[in-house]
């Protein structure tokens, strides 16, 4: 739901179009993106401690706690406009007396730029973890704690450079109104429309492209490997019920030990997470940019504003619900973590 900047002259700016008229996707994910955002910040906060406290001594592990950081930082910069909107949409006098951008477009765009973060990481995440297993020999060697930290490092970098065209479009400036005389602040841009039509492009569509055929094809790779893995594992079922314990934590023929599968079964839920929660994003910016008419005050404002709605609310999901997946394929978090949880009792 991305709002343009406000060119009203009036000190209380009056309700956007998006809220003129009651959909059930305002009636129902407006209150929902709360409740999620607030669950969200809890996760990965409870993510990071876990993470800290276990030790971040692998690749894996440090890719999965950067994730949480920059999905924390990520909620956090969102966590005021759902409530700004709530307001908008359901208070009939719900008028702000500062211009609702302040909180929206500036906090908007740098989030955006952890989003694409937490992104490049599951990317990064899913590339290392295929070429680890596709080809062991090559590659098991390669990706050192060390050059997995110049990698996010350089992941950020490339995250906040891409989005260097549309940050640099709004300012705060100062404005009188001219029949009360009383000034307030207010968020001007300038250039909007070319910079928007170039991060349109570039991180919208583009990007988002290569970043979602690369992460299929991971998951394919990884899924076809784990495939192959419970082939095996089958053909040696007649194990000896006393040894069996033992022979899970030690390599298959494919290299792959129970420890292993874990992992790629982790990194396969959150790469399908992102797959998942991208698909409406990518969707309706495709839509958004062959049609110029689905956007922000144009003809189909109302569809586009429902697609929107749809589409953060699935990317506050993604930002929230890798506890899941870390609780139930990481053996050293659930310890951990069921370890904080009895001793807070």
């Amino acid at each position: 739901m991305n709002i343009p900047a406000s060119n009203s002259t009036l000190s209380n700016p009056p309700k956007r179009p998006f809220f003129r008229e009651a959909h059930w996707t305002y009636n129902i994910l407006l209150p929902t993106c709360a409740v999620i955002i607030v669950f969200g910040l809890l996760a990965n906060l409870t993510n990071i401690v876990v993470f800290l406290k276990a030790g971040v001594k692998d690749n894996v592990t440090t890719m999965m706690l950067s994730i949480s950081v920059s999905d924390l930082v990520y909620l956090t910069l969102m966590s005021p406009a759902p409530y700004v909107f709530i307001v908008s949409h359901f208070a009939d006098n719900g008028l702000f007396p500062f211009d609702t951008d302040l909180i929206t477009e500036l906090l908007y765009w740098p989030a955006m730029v952890f989003y694409d973060f937490s992104a490049f990481i599951s990317v990064l995440l899913g590339v290392t973890r295929c070429a680890c297993v596709a080809m062991p020999l090559q590659f098991k060697s390669v990706f050192t704690k060390t050059r997995t930290v110049k990698l996010i490092l350089a992941s950020f970098v490339l995250a906040f450079a891409l989005r260097i065209p549309i940050l640099s479009v709004y300012r705060v400036a100062r404005r009188t109104d001219p029949d009360t005389n009383v000034s307030y602040v207010y968020v001007a841009n300038h250039n909007r429309k070319a910079m928007t039509r170039i991060n349109d492009v570039l991180n919208r569509n583009t990007l988002l492209y290569i970043n979602f055929i690369i992460m299929i094809t991971c998951v394919c790779v990884l899924s076809f490997k784990l495939h192959q893995a419970s082939v095996i594992r089958s053909s040696h079922s007649s194990t000896p019920a006393t040894n069996s314990e033992q022979a899970s934590e030690k390599p298959d023929n494919q290299g792959m030990s129970s420890k292993d599968v874990r992992v790629i079964k982790s990194v396969v839920l959150v790469c399908s997470i992102f797959i998942t929660s991208q698909a409406p994003f990518l969707i309706y910016s495709t839509a958004r940019l062959i049609n110029p008419e689905f956007d922000v005050f144009a003809k189909l404002h109302n569809l586009f504003a429902m697609s929107s709605t749809i589409s953060r609310t699935c990317s506050y999901l993604n930002a929230s619900v890798n506890i899941f997946v870390y609780y139930n394929f990481n053996s050293k978090y659930k310890s951990v973590f069921l370890s904080m949880l009895r001793k807070r009792k």
